[in-house]
């Protein structure tokens, strides 16, 4: 695809599209676990998997920090028209995310035990805790090239590539979830390799393609040896990691007060909202993913018109689809708890009720998130990961903490309401301060603005000097 012409809002959504589908399909193998999981191994083998996924993600999250960084170096350097540079930088940074891989997955390793027990995790609930965490270790380096590389098939324009192959690992991923857990009986064990399984297709597939002679924008080959241009796609890619890693701790902060308050059944019941929730803000996450990209060519030819009208048609279609998002959620909330937790009744109630208040911070999460993207893609890295931070450790956490104390526990499941509101306000003030610079607001019309005569009874008008006599 072309991506210097002018998009309109349905060829936007028909180029982010395949982005979409693919953390879309992502989210529902992810869901599947957690059915299997719930179902026939029980909420205790679920709750572990709740208490444990948030350290795996954190180490994981390298692999966001480079799939997002990198992109935003290759494409404002394929805007500037070297393609040559752009493969060296993109060689270079497919490396050193496998590499970095390897080594965290060792960490890991050796570190789930006593992570487990500094989570709350005990008896029964410790060793599953543990059997799941290490068997997970073994696709680590592969799990982060996965989501690497689903950012850059965007970047090299073959948006369908990480598509198809998400939908490989994940029918993949949901088969032998069937077989493992469901017909065998394994348990944690069970959807555990079937997630290995499927993140080892989901990250070594795309290795082999780009590094096979092909058509593509991209191939990989000789690296760059740049620690200057690295360190600009780790630190412009430091707002997607510290994402990952701010959600991954409100997760652990959210499992001890769901410990403290209400019980095993609150881990468990918020693993099952998490699970359905990622379907939905994967739409968020996908949109952000593919369209980034854009804004990053964009920036690097220097298109001021093209940047501000990819900005508006992009929040337009957030703002729809959070409004959609929402409706759903309340009109399906019952049926999804039955399906996840309908041989536990207290568990079931509870869940229903937990997803009926989580899904009102759909409404502004579009916004809150594409902020954050939309700075990284101009090469703003810091106030993309303040605004990253801010959103889950700042206000999320302070919420978490301080609500339950006020409302009771119903507090928790509210606490992202409050945090995803205030982040969407922080998203338009930095859009309005930032704006001119990167050509997200016309210059004339703020010039404009600034000249045009105060209304009457203004107290600018007020205060002006009155004309000499």
């Amino acid at each position: 695809m072309d991506m210097s012409r002018h998009l309109s809002a349905r060829e936007l959504l028909r180029y982010t599209l395949p982005s979409i589908a693919m953390m879309v399909f992502t989210s529902i193998y992810g869901v599947v676990d957690g059915l299997f999981v719930s179902n026939y191994a029980g909420k205790t083998a679920l709750a572990a998997i709740t208490l444990i996924m948030p350290f795996i993600m954190i180490l994981g999250t390298l692999g966001f920090m480079m799939g997002s960084g990198g992109s935003e170096l290759i494409s404002h350097t394929r805007g500037r028209g070297d393609g040559e540079l752009a493969n060296r930088y993109f060689s270079m940074i497919v490396y050193v995310t496998l590499g970095a891989g390897t080594a965290l997955a060792l960490i890991g390793a050796l570190a789930m035990r006593p992570v487990a027990q500094m989570l709350g995790a005990s008896g029964q609930l410790l060793e599953m805790c543990v059997l799941y965490g290490r068997i997970l270790m073994v696709s680590l380096p592969a799990y982060m090239l996965q989501y690497a590389f689903q950012t850059f098939a965007s970047t090299a324009g073959r948006p369908r590539l990480g598509l198809y192959v998400t939908l490989t690992a994940g029918l993949t991923n949901m088969s032998l979830d069937l077989l493992f857990v469901g017909v065998l009986g394994w348990g944690v064990a069970g959807a555990a390799w079937a997630t290995v399984t499927s993140e080892l297709i989901g990250g070594f597939v795309p290795l082999a393609w780009f590094a096979r002679p092909n058509p593509s924008l991209l191939r990989l080959g000789r690296p760059a040896r740049d620690p200057a241009a690295l360190a600009r796609a780790c630190v412009n890619g430091s707002s997607e990691m510290m994402a990952v890693v701010a959600i991954s701790v409100v997760s652990i902060i959210y499992n001890l007060q769901l410990l403290k308050f209400i019980g095993q059944d609150g881990v468990a019941a918020y693993g099952v909202v998490m699970y359905l929730s990622m379907i939905f803000t994967a739409i968020f996450e996908g949109f952000c993913m593919g369209a980034a990209p854009l804004m990053s060519y964009q920036h690097g030819a220097a298109n001021d018109a093209e940047k501000r009208s990819l900005m508006r048609t992009s929040l337009a279609i957030l703002g729809v689809a959070g409004a959609a998002m929402l409706l759903a959620s309340q009109l399906l909330a019952h049926p999804l708890a039955l399906i996840f937790a309908g041989y536990d009744h207290d568990l079931m109630a509870l869940t229903e009720t937990a997803l009926r208040i989580f899904s009102v911070s759909f409404l502004p999460m579009g916004v809150s998130m594409y902020g954050s993207s939309l700075f990284t893609a101009l090469g703003n890295g810091l106030v993309s990961a303040a605004l990253a931070a801010g959103r889950t450790l700042g206000l999320e956490v302070a919420s978490v903490l301080l609500l339950p104390r006020l409302v009771g526990p119903m507090g928790i499941w509210a606490a992202i309401i409050v945090a995803e509101a205030m982040a969407a306000l922080a998203v338009g003030a930095l859009i309005n301060w930032l704006g001119p610079r990167y050509g997200l607001r016309d210059r004339r019309t703020i010039s404009e603005e600034q000249t045009k005569a105060p209304a009457p009874g203004h107290p600018a008008a007020m205060a002006a000097p009155l004309p000499k006599r």
